[in-house]
């Protein structure tokens, strides 16, 4: 059970935290700890891979990263990283070769949805049809709506009320 995993492995963290959102929260979802552990990761990859329908995945850096990198050699696709900024290198957005069909994006966390929306704005721009996002965590926050009324299905293996009711026992 993912909620047991990431309660388990000291995924959710508890204190005062600021979220990529700006939002104030007392818990933060830690998905890149828990995919610094082989064992943990290749989990998280094989229920993220049951999801995957595409032929072609990306996520955003940073935290989507391993779970994008474990879950396309799980089910031996290529990939594509999309970045937050154009700093270095090439200075494109996109790593990887984009061509013209479905993507599938993996995430780390969800919460009001905003970055994912972004990178998939930006895949479309560019001949892509991005209709799911793959989530570990949705931590319930408004991003389901968000992409919803982007034409963009949310998938998660786990929301947060779920995990928060497993911490209480």
């Amino acid at each position: 059970m993912i909620s047991r995993l990431l309660l388990d492995n000291g995924a959710i963290k508890f204190g005062d935290f600021t979220l990529t959102s700006g939002q104030k929260s007392n818990y933060y979802v830690d998905i890149k700890e828990v995919s610094t552990q082989p064992r943990l990761l290749g989990e998280l990859a094989t229920e993220l891979s049951k999801n995957v329908r595409s032929k072609l995945i990306a996520g955003v850096e940073l935290g989507a990263v391993p779970l994008l990198i474990a879950t396309a050699l799980r089910l031996d696709i290529p990939y594509l990283i999309v970045r937050k900024e154009r700093e270095h290198g090439t200075k494109d957005l996109v790593i990887g070769r984009l061509t013209a069909g479905d993507v599938d994006i993996i995430e780390d966390v969800i919460t009001t949805g905003g970055s994912v929306l972004k990178a998939a704005s930006l895949l479309r721009s560019r001949g892509a049809s991005v209709s799911r996002v793959i989530a570990v965590v949705d931590r319930e926050q408004g991003g389901e709506k968000l992409l919803g009324e982007n034409g963009i299905e949310l998938i998660s293996l786990v929301k947060i009320s779920e995990v928060m009711k497993l911490k209480r026992f």
